[in-house]
């Protein structure tokens, strides 16, 4: 008895996937499927936080829009795109569609991942992704060593600076992301 298998292409199986695991998040990075389980609470509110603190230091003035979990469309490969977990993106952002929900890189000012289970994809991939991407600021929220991480200035597959900030210190938001902000290391970190 003969078996036919149906091929189906990257995308294919990433919808899959994403329909067969509801509350994970499916990206495909590089040309290979990563899938990430579902946050836990502390992330969940550092993120609802961190887009209050943003809207509070004026995101409409500055024409940006704080937005949790939109794909990003990554020029690294056919299928390619990310969903960070909390971007900042110019307010029409929405005209940049470009497939499968996700939006132009161009748009994006600021992309920021809560490290969870899978962390290098996080520390390594994503910082060489989204250099490559012309993200102007990429900021790793540590939760793995305790840190937070802010790179920026990206050059080729890097980020030109990368500047570590520890518990006790206030990260200040770069200002090409158009708000003046600082945020606290112990809150990116505990979501308090």
């Amino acid at each position: 008895m003969a078996v036919i298998m149906h091929e189906t292409s990257l995308a294919d199986a990433a919808d899959r996937l994403w329909e067969e695991l509801p509350g994970h998040r499916v990206e495909i990075l590089n040309g290979s499927i990563v899938v990430t389980p579902s946050s836990d609470g502390s992330h969940q509110v550092t993120l609802s936080r961190l887009t209050r603190r943003f809207y509070d230091a004026g995101t409409d003035e500055a024409g940006v829009e704080p937005v949790q979990g939109i794909g990003l469309w990554l020029p690294t490969g056919s299928d390619d795109y990310a969903v960070p977990d909390l971007s900042i993106v110019d307010i029409d952002f929405r005209d940049e569609a470009v497939e499968k929900n996700c939006y132009a890189p161009h748009v994006f000012r600021l992309v920021m991942e809560v490290t969870s289970s899978n962390w290098g994809n996080d520390l390594v991939t994503k910082v060489e992704t989204y250099a490559r991407t012309r993200i102007p600021v990429y900021v790793v929220v540590d939760r793995k060593h305790d840190e937070v991480l802010v790179y920026s200035d990206p050059v080729g597959d890097e980020y030109v600076t990368c500047s570590r900030y520890k518990r006790g210190q206030t990260v200040p938001v770069p200002p090409s992301v158009g708000v003046t902000l600082d945020l606290s290391v112990d809150t990116l970190l505990d979501g308090d």
